[in-house]
């Protein structure tokens, strides 16, 4: 039984090459007349600002379900359902199936989220909801997170459809419209509306693939199995109070500064598991002799380094893949100007190694903080931790294939886990294996820009998207496809909670 780390090294072992030729100057081979087709679309994708509580969703769902409609699928087949996601909320969640005359397979589930990250003008150098082309770059909020996506999968499925392609298996598209948010719609999804989205498996467009640093070596395509939980805490602190002309030696503001001080540099044990293990060898091979390379081997032949750990950690390109990370997001405190505060809170936002219990990091971080301030999670969204999905051969050898295709052999593709969560966590919580496979990249750090300011994407990362779910479909769905051909993946090592 080969595991994944021998399938990466393997893999590794054909996919030397350097690319000394920045990717953004090469054209892509998707035709001009469906560039246009997936800009247009694409432009008013982004131009719609589907955020929390603007009820802007549904019109995202209609621009996606007119695009289906076009290319001839049936009404029956397709499903704009609205809901509530967290309360006052109305959002909705489209459902797409392309039947298949002749099925000879199960179905074959994708998935992608409409619903956006809020951004605001005042902080943006442009209009976040105004589409831009810019210096090779496609620009705005969704570009990136994950609009390209959406409208990748879409269009590829369409130009497919236009050519005549007969799926050997149905093919379901899943788009849900609260992901950055609560997650109902992806709870309803593999729950509710399952007889809607059973599948044998899922792709999840949510997670890019491909990626090169900033000289232009290719970094990459990843093929995400496992995610971390998802879990937000709130840091409270209380106090008396009092008028402000005479100061209190105690103040609840002062007291949860103290404790976000310890939790900007508090460290949480590392932790590996089958994925991560094959993700840092590969990684450690590309960084060779340099001295996070040799961290990231220090590290792997021991676990316990956490000092070669922390040399990994820091890294832009592997934070938070070692370990559990918590970092502060928001702030709230005080009822007047004149006044001692009476409270002072922050949210505190968790991404939980695999395996690691919520109430275990919620423990962990009430030792760290101290008796004066209570940490408690979120009551609206309690993480359940989800297990990888088994790496199978057939999405392994259609990814590979697509990127490489696109990028050359010198692009390595392999297994690994994102440090992120998406509405993968839930189907793969209800039984089907959903594998991130998106076919965008970008220059990293450079693009890393989701649910940051000036977000964006190169113009023919987004091009070539479509390519890629395209060959994905073809190599999955298409008449020969080969027969699945599941390898197990050893379950993550037990948790370890102690302090890191």
């Amino acid at each position: 039984m080969r595991n994944v780390l021998a399938l990466v090294l393997t893999a590794a072992m054909a996919t030397t090459a350097f690319a000394a030729t920045d990717p953004r100057s090469i054209p892509s081979q998707l035709s001009p007349a469906w560039q246009a087709r997936t800009r247009a679309v694409f432009k008013q994708a982004i131009e719609i600002p589907s955020v929390r509580n603007r009820g802007e969703v549904p019109r995202m769902a209609k621009l996606l379900a007119d695009q289906f409609r076009g290319a001839g699928i049936a009404e029956s087949d397709i499903h704009i359902l609205p809901y509530e996601a967290l309360p006052g909320d109305q959002t909705a969640a489209l459902i797409v199936r392309w039947r298949s005359p002749h099925a000879t397979q199960k179905p074959m589930l994708i998935l992608g989220h409409m619903d956006v990250v809020e951004a605001k003008r005042e902080d943006w150098t442009f209009d976040p909801f105004v589409f831009r082309e810019e210096g090779g770059y496609f620009m705005g909020r969704g570009t990136a997170d994950m609009k390209n996506g959406d409208v990748a999968t879409t269009m590829a499925a369409v130009k497919l459809m236009s050519e005549g392609f007969k799926p050997d298996r149905d093919i379901i598209f899943f788009y849900s419209g609260d992901e950055e948010t609560g997650g109902v719609g992806a709870t309803l999804g593999s729950t509710k509306w399952r007889t809607l989205t059973d599948a044998e498996f899922g792709l999840n467009a949510d997670g890019g693939c491909g990626s090169y640093d900033v000289n232009f070596r290719p970094i990459g395509c990843q093929i995400t199995m496992t995610e971390k939980t998802y879990q937000t805490y709130f840091f409270t602190t209380r106090n008396p109070g009092g008028h402000s002309s005479r100061p209190r030696p105690d103040n609840a503001i002062y007291d949860l500064a103290d404790a976000l001080e310890k939790l900007r540099t508090y460290r949480f044990q590392p932790m590996q598991n089958d994925v991560t293990r094959g993700y840092f060898a590969e990684r450690a091979r590309q960084e060779g002799s340099s001295a996070l390379g040799q961290a990231m081997r220090a590290w792997l032949a021991n676990p316990n380094d956490g000092a070669a750990a922390d040399l990994v950690e820091a890294s832009p390109i592997d934070a938070g893949l070692t370990r559990t990370r918590c970092v502060a997001t928001m702030l709230k405190g005080g009822h007047a100007d004149n006044a001692l505060p009476q409270m002072a809170q922050a949210t505190v936002n968790c991404r939980i190694f695999p395996g690691v219990q919520p109430k275990d990091v919620q423990a962990e971080l009430q030792a760290m903080a101290g008796p004066q301030v209570v940490v408690a999670p979120d009551p609206q969204y309690i993480g359940v931790p989800t297990p990888a999905s088994p790496l199978r051969a057939d999405v392994f050898a259609a990814v590979t294939k697509a990127i490489q295709r696109i990028h050359g052999p010198g692009m390595p593709v392999f297994a690994a886990m994102t440090a992120g969560a998406s509405d993968g966590s839930f189907f793969r919580a209800q039984g089907i294996p959903v594998y991130d496979v998106d076919g965008s990249w970008a220059i990293s750090p450079l693009d890393d820009r989701m649910h940051g300011l000036d977000e964006r994407i190169p113009v023919r990362a987004m091009y070539d998207d479509v390519l890629h779910w395209e060959m994905i479909y073809r190599s999955l769905a298409g008449s020969g496809a080969a027969a699945p051909n599941p390898i197990d993946v050893p379950a993550p090592q037990p948790a370890r909670p102690e302090r890191g």
